[in-house]
């Protein structure tokens, strides 16, 4: 599993681990029942805090990714076809709202934007 952290991102290390662990899951990069290594290894692997790679991995289970085994370890969790569309839906939501405030903020048309967004869907 390969994590790559940014020191330069506007966003907390915790969330780039959640992140890209997130993605890797989604992209089937990362099965399900696949056991991840343990807080402690990735910690010592990215060289980071414990308590770093504790906050990813508890916000990682709270949200259905992975599930933790007392003295087994924490391993990716079965997914749910629909869960994982919904997460899809909700980054594109959150990509198409910039796109919205960038074409209001400088003039663009809607029909302008959407013709875009085709382009790129078709291709």
């Amino acid at each position: 599993m390969e994590i790559l952290i940014s020191n330069s991102s506007d966003k907390p290390i915790y969330e780039q681990i959640c992140l890209q662990i997130k993605s890797q899951i989604m992209n089937g990069s990362l099965a399900p029942g696949e056991a991840l290594p343990s807080m402690r290894a990735l910690a010592k692997d990215l060289h980071l805090s414990v308590i770093t790679v504790q906050r990813a991995y508890e916000d990682l289970t709270r949200d259905g990714f992975i599930e933790t085994v007392s003295g087994k370890g924490s391993f990716v969790a079965p997914q749910n076809r629909e869960f994982i569309q919904e997460e899809q839906l909700r980054r594109a939501e959150e990509l198409l709202q910039k796109v919205a405030e960038i074409g209001k903020a400088h003039g663009i048309a809607y029909e302008q934007m959407a013709g875009i967004l085709r382009l790129f869907y078709e291709e």
